[in-house]
């Protein structure tokens, strides 16, 4: 029962992925997707932890020492868990994927996709227009199919495991934020 559900399931993600990543082809998202993925990177969001610790006052730190916990929490987790379920990227096991970027570990869960949902709430709760941010976590997360790097399936496991992580994070801000005031006050 259990395998055919599997079996079920990684058809669907199958035919998801070629969906989007051959029928939604065109010549302005194979500009724009390539770059946009980008902002997954925890590099990336290493550098917003930055801009906000150096420029954004007291609560710029303090969203700045969240989001690079969160952040760190979800790169650890997702990398952990490709090589728990080792699922290899689709350009590795399909023909003809529209392949616009590279990636050489495997491909479940996204860990683009869980950094970007972990990063977009995070930064969209405490400054505002969550949605907006969720929004573009999900144009971010689709540009990881599009480009032919992930499933459908690996990059809503990201998506997921992005929200579940920055909930708890955000529910243990309170405790994190006194402990960081008691050790800077030593």
């Amino acid at each position: 029962m259990l395998n055919n559900f599997i079996s079920a399931a990684n058809n669907v993600d199958v035919v998801l992925f070629y969906f989007i990543n051959l029928n939604l082809q065109n010549p302005f998202f194979n500009i724009l997707m390539p770059i946009i993925t980008n902002i997954g990177l925890y590099l990336f969001w290493f550098g917003v932890c930055a801009v906000l610790a150096i420029f954004g006052g007291e609560k710029g730190r303090n969203v700045a020492l969240i989001l690079l916990i969160g952040i760190l929490i979800g790169h650890f987790i997702s990398d952990y868990l490709k090589y728990v379920f080792v699922r290899p990227r689709p350009f590795m096991i399909l023909t003809g994927v529209h392949q616009l970027a590279n990636a050489t570990d495997y491909s479940f869960p996204s860990g683009h996709a869980t950094e970007v949902f972990i990063g977009c709430i995070i930064v969209g709760k405490k400054y505002g227009h969550l949605l907006l941010f969720i929004l573009l976590a999900i144009l971010i997360a689709f540009s990881r199919v599009y480009i032919g790097v992930h499933y459908p399936g690996d990059v809503l496991a990201g998506a997921l495991l992005g929200v579940g992580i920055s909930i708890f994070v955000l529910h243990f801000e309170d405790d994190i934020l006194k402990l960081k005031n008691r050790l800077l006050h030593r």
